[in-house]
């Protein structure tokens, strides 16, 4: 099995989670975001009375920021996990 790049892996799963969570703000600041979440809640037979707040630059900054660098953190300890798990198979394997 080939060998995962901690790095790569850990920026590809971060831009993937601060891309979803940017996209999550942009809904938002259009003004559309309370309606997104009461359809997506809807969908899964939930009915809670949530309230979407008005969009702040800052707080999407740091909504961003954050999950986009836990999804780096969460991509890299997967790659060490992949890694470490092949290389024991594979010595196993050659013997």
């Amino acid at each position: 099995m080939p060998f995962l790049s901690v790095t790569k892996t850990g920026l590809a799963v971060g831009a993937a989670v601060g891309s979803w969570h940017a996209l999550w703000a942009l809904l938002v600041m259009l003004g559309i975001g309370q309606s997104f979440l009461d359809y997506i809640l809807k969908l899964h037979f939930i009915d809670l009375p949530l309230r979407v707040a008005r969009f702040d630059w800052a707080t999407a900054g740091a909504l961003v920021g954050v999950t986009a660098l836990l999804g780096f953190i969460a991509g890299a300890l997967f790659a060490l996990a992949w890694n470490g798990l092949n290389s024991r198979s594979s010595a196993g394997m050659a013997r």
